[in-house]
């Protein structure tokens, strides 16, 4: 059984669809990225950010967005979302009949402007009308806040400005947020105050924590927002992805990793990890490189030859 003071049932977003393989260079075919949805679903994930509904100007990776959701047999009782950055995404996203948007904002002002030239309240006006639209259609609507523990332009980010960007989401009528560390640079006292800003908007059921690995303080940080009560975390199977904004990085937290604390902690999943594994494994061998978890690579090295 968990700590009286831990939850004891998590619910894990994998973001390994979208956020671990956008900015890969070569090309993944749509029918890679419907295999690896379907067997995270199979595995026991029971939400998964499966792609983004952008401009393939931008993020060519996402290009097949609307052909994934097609094809992807859906799993009932599996939440499949989808980014969305304008009201021309969110279109595309009602038509494949994803469950929930994803809108974005950073916690950093230096980060919005040198990224999508406005300021923050700039960005997340943009994101009222997709957000009123969605719920009307009846989809939930999930904000992730970045650079919550650190930014690549200005450094240290301040907990204040994690609840300011909260606010600002609320007021607009986004529903969760998630308090996102973009370049893996938080400590667990850190990633509590930020987590503590947010709290003060957001009840704790709508409140999840998406971790980077950088400097190996993910997990540390996933048990300091448990020690909060947070119950809802992104991660990515075998540690896909990564970001270009910072050296070294070595991408999100493994869901692999993620789900083997919890279990160790006697926290609810409803994950199963061999065939979590299984997934990873095979999406690491098309990608050829290893798998990014340490979990995933210590078992699989306990039953080589």
């Amino acid at each position: 059984m968990p700590s009286p003071s831990l939850p004891s049932r998590v619910r894990l977003v994998d973001v390994g669809p979208r956020d671990g393989l956008q900015n890969e260079k070569g090309v993944v075919p749509t029918e890679v990225k419907v295999a690896l949805i379907e067997a995270l679903a199979d595995a026991g994930v029971t939400a998964i950010e499966a792609t983004s509904f952008v401009s393939p100007k931008w993020v060519p990776q996402m290009a097949d967005a609307a052909d994934v959701m097609q094809r992807v047999r859906r799993r009932q009782g599996v939440r499949y979302s989808a980014l969305v950055p304008n009201m021309k995404g969110f279109e595309g996203a009602l038509a494949a009949k994803v469950d929930e948007v994803v809108v974005f904002g950073a916690a950093s002002e230096a980060f919005s402007q040198k990224n999508i030239n406005c300021s923050i309240v700039e960005s997340i006006e943009r994101f009222a009308s997709v957000a009123r639209a969605a719920r009307d259609a009846g989809m939930k609507v999930r904000g992730a806040i970045s650079c919550c523990l650190g930014c690549p332009y200005q450094g240290e980010v301040k907990p204040g400005a994690v609840g300011y960007v909260a606010k600002l989401m609320h007021g607009i009528g986004v529903q969760h947020v998630g308090v996102a560390d973009t370049i893996g640079v938080g400590t667990p006292g850190a990633t509590k105050r930020a987590l503590e800003a947010a709290l003060a908007v957001y009840p704790l059921d709508e409140v999840s924590g998406h971790f980077h690995d950088t400097y190996g303080m993910a997990l540390a940080n996933v048990y300091a927002s448990l020690e909060l009560g947070v119950a809802t975390f992104d991660a990515s199977v075998a540690g896909l992805g990564g970001c270009p904004y910072a050296k070294g990085a070595t991408g999100n937290v493994a869901t692999e990793d993620v789900v083997y604390l919890l279990h160790g902690l006697g926290i609810e999943t409803g994950v199963d990890l061999a065939k979590l594994r299984a997934a990873g494994r095979t999406i690491s061998a098309f990608l050829g490189r290893p798998t990014g978890s340490r979990v995933a690579k210590a078992l699989d090295a306990k039953v080589a030859p």
